[in-house]
């Protein structure tokens, strides 16, 4: 993730490797929800699935979706910044 602090001052990280479709939006969702608009979330999830489906549900749901990193590990950072 240090290829990218410089760009982004993150609020709020968000692991969720170790949850399963729905649950994984659910967790999103309910971080998001304790946030303040503008505020910028970085969400750590694995390939496949969570990376395929998150970012069109936040789109969704009226937030911005500012970057998708590959961390080169099987997972991805998706850096969101929370509507209002």
């Amino acid at each position: 993730m240090d290829n990218f602090a410089a760009d982004f001052v993150i609020d709020e990280t968000v692991d969720i490797t170790d949850v399963v479709c729905p649950i994984t939006f659910v967790k999103v969702k309910v971080a998001l929800e304790g946030m303040s608009g503008g505020q910028i979330a970085c969400i750590r999830m694995n390939d496949g699935e969570p990376a395929q489906n998150l970012p069109r549900s936040i789109k969704e749901e009226g937030h911005k979706v500012l970057k998708l990193l590959d961390n080169g590990d099987g997972t991805y950072s998706l850096i969101v910044r929370k509507a209002g």
